[in-house]
Formats: C-alpha cells, structure tokens, sequence
C-alpha cells in the first residue's frame, strides 16, 4: 500500500521539524507573557481560548521538541540538513526554560493547581531527559554554556511547580491554619480554685473578655484622604494587600475573630464606594496572582535569590557561546541558537522588570519615596485596569423574541458549542458604572449598620428580599410576598422577578428614575449568571435551568399568536439607504438600543400584561411544568399599582438581597474561578458583605475568655 505521505514531505519533516519547533516554542512563550494578563480584564470567550490554546501548546510542543532531541540527530540518509549534536544539547535547555512558563500565568484554571504532583512528575522527567541528552553529546565547548542554561532551566521549572503547589486549594489552606491552640489552662485553674474552697478560703472566679489585639489591618491609616494624596496608588494598594494577607481565606472557608470584622468594617464604613471598589479590585488582583501566578513564588526571600541566580546564569551562557562557539556549526543553526539566546535574555528581562515594577514590590518596599518611584513606574508601564468592569445581561423576553433557526441549535448542540453560541447572540456586556457601584455599596453598608450582633448579621445575609419588603408593609401584596418567601426555590425568585421587571421596564420608557435602570442591569445579570454562567449558582440554582427552559417554552408558545406583530422588520436596500441617509444627519438622537426591538419587546410585554391572570396559573395548569411566566405576569401587576418612584425603590432593594444572598452562598472555589475570567460584579459583592461582617465566617465571637481567682478577706 503506498504511502499517504510524499517522500518529499517527509525530507521536510525530517530536516526542520526540531528547529521548527524550538523557534515555535519560543513564539508560544512570548505570546503567553504578552497576553496572558488580559484574561483577568475580560470574560471574552475567544480572548480566552486563544491563552488557553497557546498555553497547553507551549508546553505539549517544549515536551515534544526536548523528545526530538533526545532521539537523537542521526540518519543514514546523505541528503538530510543534519543539525550538530552538540548544538542540539544547548537547545535542550532553553526547552526546560520554555516549560517553566512566564511568571504571569503557571495555571490556566484551579484545576491545574490540583495536578500539581503531575508537573513535579513531569519536572523529574524532563530534567532527567536534557541530562541524558547532555550526557551523550559532551562537547568541551559548548558545556559550560549548556550546564549553565540547563540549572537556569531547572529553576525556572521548579519555581512554576512551586506555584502550582502553592495554588492548590489544599495546601492553600493548610498555609493559612494557625497553630493549635488549646486555649488557657482550664485543669489548673479548676485545681486551684477546688484546693481553696477545701481549705475554706473564700474564693471567686472573675471572666475578663480577651481585649482587642493589633493586627496587620490595624496598621491602615485610617485618617489617609486618597483623593489628596501625591500618588493615591500606593496607598489602595498597601490597604489592599493587608486585606488580601486576612481574607484569603475566605476561598477555602476560613473563619475569622471578631477583631478581624471589626476592623475591616470600621475602615469600609468611612469609605466612600469607589475607594472601597478600588481597595477590593487590589486585593482580589492579589488573590488571582496567588492562584494563577508566580508572584507569590517570586516574591520571598529565596524567590528573590533564585531569580536572581537564574538570570545571571542565563546571561553568562550567551556570553560563554558568542565568546566560544564552533565555527563549524551551520550557519542557520547558529542563528536560530541566536534567536534562542535573545528570545531568553529578552523573556527574562521582561520578567524581571514585571517583578520589580508590580504591586508585590510596592507592599514589600519599606522607603516611601522608593515606593512612589515604583508605583510610578508601574502605572506607566501597565493598565489601572485589574478586571473586566463589565456587567453581562441576558434577557428572558429578547431570548424568546429572537430564536435561532431551530436546525443550527440542534448542529450546536451536537458539537457542545451551543452555550458558546448563546453567549455569542444572547449575552451584552455592559460597563459597570459608579452610580451602581454606589447603590451596592452603601445598600450593603446600611444593612452592616444594623448587623450589631452576629445572629442579625446571619439574618441579613440569609435575606433574599423579604427583609427589604419588610420595609414597606403598606405596599407589599400576597403575591410579592410569596415570590421572596423560604418556601420558594430561589431560582424561581430571580425568574418571576426577572420577568416581573422586564415586564415594568419596557411599558415605562419614559420613566428616567435611576432605581429603574439599577433594577433592569441587575436583572439581566442575575438571569445570566442563573443560565449561563450555572456554576456561580449551582449552590443556590436548584432547578434552574428546567425552570427558566419551561417558562421559555410557554412565551415562546404565547408570541407564536402575535407573529406579525413581533416579527423582526426586514428591510429592502432602499429602506436601508434612507436609513443611513437619516442616520448620518441626526446619529447622535438614537437611542442605544435598536428602537424596533425595543419596540417589538415592549409590544410583547404589554401583550403579557393583557392576560387575565386572576386565577393562579398553578391551579390550571398543574405543576408538571415548571413555567412561572404568568405568576410573573401577576407579580408585575401588583407592582404596577404603585407609584413609579415607590415602585423601583421597592424593586431595586430587592434585587440587592437576590444579588447578596447568590453572592454570599455561591461557593468560594466558583468565586476563584471567576478571577481568571475577567472577574464577575458577585464577586465583589460577596467580599464585600464578608468586610461589612454580614456572613457565617465570623465564628470567634469573644476570643480568649481571661479567668482570675479572687480571694475573699
């Protein structure tokens, strides 16, 4: 049978595959150091899987080359470019260099971290293979080069597999658990009071509370004004850092004294929104570079001293090859070992000025005016930006309103692209703005007000809008109530009032109160957090997806009667050239969004609204299906009996405790998830209730109880 592959294909193969693949490895390595930040600045999916691409290649195709290599270069065919073996030793190296990865990313989710036995397995293995391969083509000149290169490599390896061990969320927290800790001497204090009293000393037992002990969040200055200061950077991220160093552990469900709450919630409560934004963005940018990143790794005393050893080991080996190399070498292959040698000194200077000129060094730093410089330095050189800032929507109405050919759906899901495809057509992202930042904030910050013991604060943060209906007793119907009761799934919750708040947007346009629009964004969120982002919720979510996969099925059905009506307009090219012509001389007067869908979606929703819904749904329909369309339906009804402004208050501090209560019982390993996605506004919110003290966290009420024994006169 012949042969699928030309003889000449296979020359091909045979001469340049090793010098293909080093030269490709080093362009993996220098697009992962170039792009692998900007995951943490966008949830963009494609963004995203062009990192995660170039990050298991480059480490598939450093493993594959170093194989080549040690396979060995000889061939009995006359016409093969043959590389020198003895220059094929120097490349391994770089090979090892390669897999050890830039310092901004060692894992591309938290999984990796887990498998981090596996990368020290794999470190034994590839240390052991360069070695082989050395040890078979021993050349007097090139070895000192190759050896020092070789524990250059072994460093770098190492420091990534000490990230990785570091990340995992096991050893992450077993970092953090204090010493054991038996509390004071009950057996002999109680042996001393019994002697006493048997030798009929009167005697008694005074309980003092432990006092308030200093702690790194003691050291904030409190009094610093950040808008008045010479560079404000530094500050945010002094605080951030300290922050970072206490709550870390709130990844892996550590708990925290009452000294630690009390500290955070003072400082929080004499910050204004954005600087309390600001102080969380530094500290969560702290906790992705421990779980994703080397920072944590380079940043120690000994982090410090290897990498500086390394980076004189690999100067010294360019120098000793240009200084040394044979002049026998093929030309080519000199160049590329050139390329190499550059593509490494130019990597780890990279590297070296991203450590020096990063946050870490700013906290470490103790010269004020050194750290000014720094921090200078580094606003320059990188973006403020260390998340996405977006709120993604998705939106129950538009999804029904504009489906997808049913064919394409069915070939999506096939492949398993169909949430990439939703995403694509259904999901907007939005740029959080200050004024919902402040909303939060201080709605966050009033409930901590309240929170003076720790069962109000479990109260508040098991609040999923009952507590804020409360607040309104003449206001609130059955229906409202009901819809935010214990006895509902909280999945239904965010759906009927999803609905319900679709349903008062889109008949309102001309209403401009703000809590309208903080209403419409969290909405739209918390429906795509509930469909599309499944693992934020799943803690909460219960049925979720049959749920909202139902209730779509039964609008769908609905706006089937109402096709004419809310059919997308098509448009014939003279429609289009009048349009444009339109467009161009009055483009700044049209709303942002598309005024024929945002038409078509208020049609739909007052078509909605026109359903006699006096009899509950469940009593004619049975509760096989688990559509809450027409509940939502009556929900928006009562709504629509109040007064406008009364109405998006109401709403709008409901949906903070909907928002809250996913945020605070989302499990922390999703939260850690998110940071390497752009980040998510749950997240914020969630660390933010756990500063304000309202969660389960704060378990260590009264520390230490002090006993003395009083003797009697």
């Amino acid at each position: 049978m012949a042969s699928l592959i030309s003889d000449t294909v296979k020359r091909l193969w045979d001469d340049w595959n090793l010098r293909a693949a080093v030269l490709i490895s080093l362009f993996f390595q220098m697009a992962l150091i170039s792009l692998a930040t900007f995951r943490k600045r966008t949830g963009n999916r494609i963004v995203n899987a062009i990192i995660w691409s170039v990050y298991l290649l480059a480490d598939w195709l450093a493993a594959f080359a170093v194989g080549l290599i040690s396979r060995g270069q000889r061939n009995d065919n006359p016409d093969k470019i043959r590389i020198n073996e003895e220059l094929a030793a120097f490349w391994a190296p770089f090979l090892l260099l390669h897999l050890g990865g830039p310092d901004n990313i060692t894992a591309f989710s938290l999984e990796d971290n887990e498998l981090w036995i596996r990368h020290l397995l794999g470190l034994v293995i590839q240390l052991v293979a360069v070695a082989y391969v050395f040890a078979q083509s021993i050349h007097p000149v090139l070895s000192v080069p190759t050896i020092l290169l070789f524990f250059a490599g072994a460093i770098k390896y190492a420091e990534r597999t000490r990230a990785l061990y570091l990340g995992c969320l096991g050893n992450f927290k077993a970092s953090m658990l204090p010493m054991p800790d038996a509390g004071p001497n009950y057996v002999q204090l109680m042996e001393e009071y019994s002697s006493r009293k048997a030798a009929d000393v009167p005697i008694k037992i005074k309980i003092e509370n432990e006092p308030e002990r200093g702690s790194q969040i003691s050291e904030i200055r409190e009094e610093t004004d950040w808008t008045t200061e010479q560079n404000p950077h530094l500050d945010v991220v002094q605080t951030g850092y300290e922050f970072f160093t206490t709550f870390r552990g709130l990844i892996v469900d550590h708990m925290f004294s009452f000294h630690e709450r009390n500290k955070s919630r003072n400082f929080f409560s004499r910050r204004s929104a954005h600087d309390a934004f600001r102080v969380m963005e530094v500290e969560l940018n702290f906790m992705y570079d421990s779980l994703y990143t080397k920072m944590a790794v380079v940043h120690s005393n000994i982090g410090y001293v290897f990498r500086f050893i390394c980076s004189v080991l690999i100067v010294l080996s360019f120098v000793e090859f240009a200084s040394h190399h044979s002049p026998e070498i093929n030309h080519f292959d000199v160049a590329v070992t050139y390329i190499l040698l550059y593509g490494a000194v130019g990597l780890d200077l990279v590297a070296l000025i991203k450590v020096i000129f990063s946050d870490w060094t700013v906290v470490v730093l103790k010269n004020r005016r050194v750290k000014r410089i720094v921090s200078a330095v580094r606003d320059k050189l990188s973006s403020d930006r260390r998340w996405s800032n977006t709120i993604s929507q998705h939106n129950l109405i538009n999804f029904c309103l504009n489906q997808r050919w049913r064919w394409l759906d069915i070939a999506a899901e096939t492949v398993g692209l169909k949430a990439v495809l939703d995403e694509m057509k259904y999901k907007k992202d939005s740029v959080i703005k200050d004024n919902l930042k402040e909303f939060i904030f201080h709605e966050l910050k009033g409930k901590a007000y309240k929170a003076k013991t720790n069962k109000v604060a479990k109260e508040i943060y098991s609040a999923r809008g009952k507590s804020a209906l409360s607040d309104y007793i003449g206001y609130r119907s059955e229906t409202m109530s009901s819809s935010v009761s214990e006895e509902v799934d909280y999945d239904e919750s965010v759906l009927l009032w999803h609905i319900a708040t679709e349903l008062c947007y889109s008949t309102s346009p001309g209403d401009k109160n703000s809590n309208r629009e903080y209403c419409k964004l969290i909405s739209d969120y918390m429906l795509y957090l509930l469909v599309m982002r499944p693992t934020m919720m799943s803690a909460v979510a219960g049925i979720g997806q049959i749920r909202f996969q139902d209730t779509c099925e039964e609008a769908k059905k609905f706006f089937s009667r109402w096709k004419t009506e809310l059919r997308p307009p098509i448009s014939t090219a003279l429609d289009i050239c009048s349009k444009l012509n339109i467009y161009r001389i009055a483009k700044n007067t049209f709303p942002a969004r598309g005024s024929s869908s945002a038409t078509r979606q208020r049609v739909a929703c007052e078509k909605l609204l026109n359903v006699n819904t006096d009899v509950e749904p469940i009593y004619v329909k049975g509760d096989r299906s688990k559509s809450v369309l027409f509940d939502a339906c009556r929900l928006a009804k009562d709504l629509r009996n109040l007064e406008d402004d009364q109405r998006w208050e109401i709403m709008s501090k409901v949906w903070v405790e909907l928002l809250s209560y996913a945020a605070s019982h989302c499990r922390p390993y999703a939260h850690a998830q998110e940071l390497s996605k752009g980040g998510e506004l749950i997240t914020f919110v969630w660390i933010l209730m756990a500063h304000f003290g309202l969660g389960d966290q704060f378990r260590i009420e009264a520390g230490h109880a002090r006993a003395k024994l009083i003797v009697g006169k």
